[in-house]
């Protein structure tokens, strides 16, 4: 059932679509904002494909892996014993041209510092000197301005560098803080722009390092705003860069630091500069227990990295893809240095924008549910989010990240909403009136008055339409044998069933008159094949009558048969009657003859009489058989009848002989052969009520001959 589109629905639906979009856009649900836009990167994986091009990136990975633990001299040994191979692996980079190199991965402690006894001496005293090849690397790049080291800031249990290294890199200046942004679902999905230390914003590791290799320092507007190299970083939660992970990990040459150590001792410094020169390197952990990060990617898996030219060791096998949601946080530190390089970041509408995008997809859900029934106002809501989520998809190809999941959300909140305010409110009105009219107005009326918002008035039009009279035959005399309530129960069960079969073929009951039926075909509701119908519906009535005669309790010992006339035309059809008092009813002269034509079937003995206008609307549609040409009471021109016998195709062998009996004698009977005529008609008398009517009359013409100016047209005098 559909809701009227009036102003108030409308009205109605926007407030619950404003409600929704802000409430789904809001604080308390920002887990939709973060699940939108892990959604959209996972679409655009599975859409778009890798379109990271690690080739072009500007951003490195050397990776301490599995690898790296399999391979020796590590094998076996702790990492804080790696730094000298951890120097020689950074001056090579350094010394290749990189830009800059970032350390992802704290080393707190050194074994210098180590005050467990070996013999009579802590092992670091015996291991003085041990960091020393380290440090110096460290200073080195550090002096250079191509050296950034990580640490993890916290109030309570800081994670730094090892004394010797914040010397060695000159305390602050050349340590940056890793920390990430977490959502309140636990998802990293940005990255904080900058900290504050001692009360001044320094900035995060990821921007360092984009600062230097671009050559540049951040720059800082009124409102906070950092820009970069002319790169205003848009930022939806304020002083952090919404990640764009274009392929995760993926989309990052990653070297296994066991292969690039390998590389150093064999003195291959054409590889280092042809794979670090003019790049950001990023060193860290790579491992499946280690550092392990839940980013936008979670809806996605694969490997991490993309695998870089080997220069010493052969290459390593690689497993096919992995299921993870997780990613190393190298990863996460190196997609924001691309993005700050590349100036993509995500760019996340701000709740004003979010908020509207939201609130207009709930606006179509509620105006769906007021439209279309429940369901199919569903599938359309479905049908326009599949479409929102294809073009929001196709956006976030060039890093636009607009809503889906708050506008799903928020819609299929709406439709319900509005499924109850039409229940509640609305539809309860509707209901009411159609309730309190369907007794008495066809429901095509009322779906007029209800779509129109206005009471019925009078006025009417022209419509061509069939009549459908019908009358039972000898009321008056078997009613006077029953009860009251015997005969209420008989007229309730004909009625009705009558009724039912006029409706099944889209006519309108007019009104009952006692036994009489008026019903219209063609109005209210527009049928083009309204003759059709009326016939149909006829034919259905007289066989429902032998059923009701035959199995229904309530017509035992009264065999009824009725009379039914059919007659089409122009007529007009309205509001008809006072001004206080007034019925939707039919008036014309094509009712008055289809009113007429009910009564000549007692002429005939027959049950169902149509007009020759309605006939020829029928086209082939059924089996006729002409019955004669008659002037009804109150009409001049005569109208030839008919009487439907069947469906085409579908008369009986015996319907097929009375009817070409019967025409043989119609066409004796207008030549004036009035004897022929009888014996034709004598031919099927015995069986056909008509033919037997018929061939009295031309015995009656066969003795006393009518005059010369006689036309063969038969004057019904009664009604």
């Amino acid at each position: 059932m559909r809701l009227r589109i009036t102003r108030r629905n409308v009205v109605a639906a926007l407030l619950i679509s404003l409600v929704a979009g802000i409430l789904f856009t809001s604080p308390p649900l920002a887990r939709l904002q973060g699940l939108s836009l892990d959604t959209l990167t996972a679409l655009r994986w599975e859409v778009f494909g890798d379109r990271g091009y690690p080739a072009s990136s500007p951003v490195v990975v050397v990776a301490i892996d599995e690898e790296t633990y399999r391979t020796p001299p590590l094998k076996g040994s702790p990492t804080l014993t790696w730094t000298r191979e951890i120097g020689g692996v950074l001056s090579a980079i350094v010394g290749a041209g990189a830009r800059v190199v970032g350390f992802d991965v704290v080393f707190p402690t050194s074994i210098e510092q180590s005050e467990v006894l070996f013999g009579e001496e802590p092992i670091g005293a015996r291991m003085r000197g041990f960091d020393r090849d380290f440090l110096r690397a460290l200073a080195s790049a550090a002096g250079a301005g191509k050296l950034v080291l990580g640490e993890i800031q916290s109030t309570d249990d800081p994670v730094r560098p090892a004394p010797g290294q914040r010397v060695a890199v000159r305390q602050q200046n050349n340590i940056r803080a890793l920390n990430v942004h977490t959502d309140i679902d636990d998802v990293i999905r940005r990255l904080p722009l900058t900290f504050l230390i001692d009360g001044k914003p320094v900035p995060s590791m990821a921007v360092e390092l984009a600062s230097r290799a671009l050559e540049t320092k951040p720059e800082f507007d009124p409102a906070g705003r950092m820009t970069l190299a002319g790169y205003r970083i848009p930022a939806a939660v304020p002083n952090t860069l919404t990640l764009n992970f274009r392929s995760g990990g993926r989309d990052f040459p990653t070297y296994s630091f066991a292969d690039l150590r390998a590389c150093v001792e064999k003195g291959d410094r054409e590889y280092f500069r042809r794979e670090f020169e003019g790049k950001a390197v990023i060193f860290g952990t790579s491992l499946d227990f280690e550092d392990r990060k839940l980013t936008s990617m979670r809806l996605s898996s694969g490997l991490e990295g993309a695998a870089a030219p080997r220069c010493a060791l052969p290459g390593a096998v690689r497993a096919g893809h992995l299921a993870r949601n997780t990613m190393a946080g190298v990863f996460v530190h190196a997609t924001a240095v691309r993005n700050l390089m590349e100036r993509d970041a995500a760019v996340e509408p701000g709740f004003p924008l979010r908020a509207t995008i939201t609130a207009a997809l709930a606006f179509v859900a509620a105006m769906s549910a007021c439209a279309f029934a429940p369901l199919v106002a569903l599938l359309v809501f479905l049908s326009v989010i599949l479409v929102h989520t294809g073009v929001a998809t196709g956006l976030f190809v060039h890093s636009l990240a607009i809503p889906v999941i708050e506008p799903a959300a928020a819609g299929i909140s709406a439709l319900a909403m509005t499924v109850g305010y039409r229940f509640v409110v609305a539809d309860r009105e509707e209901r009411f009136l159609r309730k309190s009219f369907a007794l008495y107005l066809a429901p095509q009326v009322i779906d007029t008055m209800l779509a129109s918002e206005k009471m019925p008035a009078l006025g009417g039009e022209m419509r061509n339409l069939t009549v459908f009279f019908s009358d039972i035959a000898g009321f008056s005399s078997f009613s006077e044998r029953m009860s009251p309530g015997a005969l209420v129960a008989l007229m309730n069960e004909y009625l009705s069933a009558m009724t039912d079969i006029i409706e099944r073929h889209g006519g309108y009951v007019d009104k009952y008159i006692g036994d009489s039926i008026v019903a219209v075909f063609g109005a209210p509701a527009d049928d083009p094949d309204h003759a059709r119908s009326a016939v149909h519906a006829a034919l259905e009535c007289r066989d429902r009558l032998e059923q009701l005669n035959r199995d229904n309790s309530c017509f035992q010992g009264e065999r009824l048969a009725h009379r039914i006339g059919l007659n089409s035309g122009e007529a007009l059809v309205g509001n008809i009657g006072s001004h206080r008092r007034f019925n939707y009813t039919v008036m014309s002269d094509a009712v008055n003859v289809a009113s007429r034509l009910e009564g000549a079937n007692k002429y005939f003995s027959t049950s169902i009489m149509a007009s020759e206008m309605t006939v020829a609307l029928t086209g082939t549609t059924f089996s006729w058989r002409e019955l004669d040409a008659i002037r009804v009471k109150g009409r001049a021109d005569p109208v030839k009848i008919y009487e439907p016998l069947a469906e085409a195709g579908h008369e009986t062998p015996e319907q097929s002989r009375v009817a070409a009996a019967y025409a043989e004698g119609l066409a004796c009977w207008r030549r004036r052969e009035f004897d022929r005529a009888r014996q034709c008609f004598d031919r099927v008398a015995d069986v056909d009520p008509p033919s037997a009517s018929f061939s009295k009359r031309a015995s009656e013409y066969t003795d006393n001959p009518p005059p010369h100016d006689w036309v063969p047209v038969n004057i019904l005098e009664g009604k």
